[in-house]
């Protein structure tokens, strides 16, 4: 499975082909998934750019992506959109337009209490367990893992060099991850070794804007779509 990590965390900063309005994340969307995607991940985001969990906000993103693809479309639930736990499950109980699965990092406090409401929500949950972490600990010794829709193996070390080497040893942390399938994925320089290493173990990955804004050449992608394109490629799926 190759999913579209569409915009994460960036802004505006990050150059204009990062979608950043519910109108650009559904044009992103429709070109990620001709180009080959079959799964989403978006960032929704306020007017001023910044990710949030707002259910206003929530289905008119989602709404404008629906309206232009048929794939499953997920969403984050990162502190950093809202860090107090007990205000994070009150935005979440206030959606009116339900994502298919939401991440939740596994490290981060309240993760149990958020991945248990979604699922009582009938939202899939990415289970997301960091590098650098003590996610997969947590995780292993957690009620919910078996019941998780798969696990975000994410792999925060961006140096080109050691990133595959940090992406195994997550992989052995995680062990057998309650047999749930694992999106093996990494970031900046990490992305594309990361990405490579998947495809050799046969694992599901992703691409996308989120998670790199160059090409394996070094030059700077115009867009999600040209992402996923080359990286079905690089995974070796073209």
């Amino acid at each position: 499975m190759m999913q579209g990590c569409l915009n994460g965390s960036r802004t505006a900063a990050d150059g204009v082909a990062v979608p950043l309005t519910p109108e650009s994340m559904a044009d992103s969307a429709a070109g990620a998934v001709a180009a080959g995607a079959t799964d989403l991940h978006v960032h929704p985001k306020t007017p001023c750019g910044q990710d949030t969990l707002s259910p206003r906000v929530l289905a008119t993103t989602l709404s404008a992506i629906r309206a232009r693809v048929a794939v499953p479309v997920g969403v984050t639930t990162g502190a950093w959109a809202e860090p107090d736990p007990a205000a994070r499950l009150e935005r979440i109980r206030g959606w009116t337009v339900l994502p298919d699965h939401a991440s939740v990092n596994w490290h981060e406090p309240g993760a149990e209490e958020t991945a248990a409401l979604l699922m009582e929500l009938g939202v899939g949950v990415e289970a997301g367990i960091w590098s650098g972490t003590d996610g997969a600990e947590r995780f292993a010794a957690s009620p919910l893992g078996p019941k998780v829709l798969r696990v975000l193996a994410e792999v925060t070390d961006p140096d080109p060099v050691s990133a595959t080497a940090s992406a195994r040893g997550l992989l052995s942390d995680l062990g057998s991850a309650y047999g749930r399938p694992v999106l093996l994925h990494g970031q900046d320089g990490g992305a594309w070794p990361v990405l490579r290493l998947a495809g050799r173990l046969g694992l599901d990955t992703r691409v996308g804007l989120e998670d790199v804004l160059l090409r394996p050449d070094g030059v700077r992608a115009q867009s999600n779509a040209e992402l996923v394109a080359v990286g079905l490629v690089e995974y070796g799926r073209p």
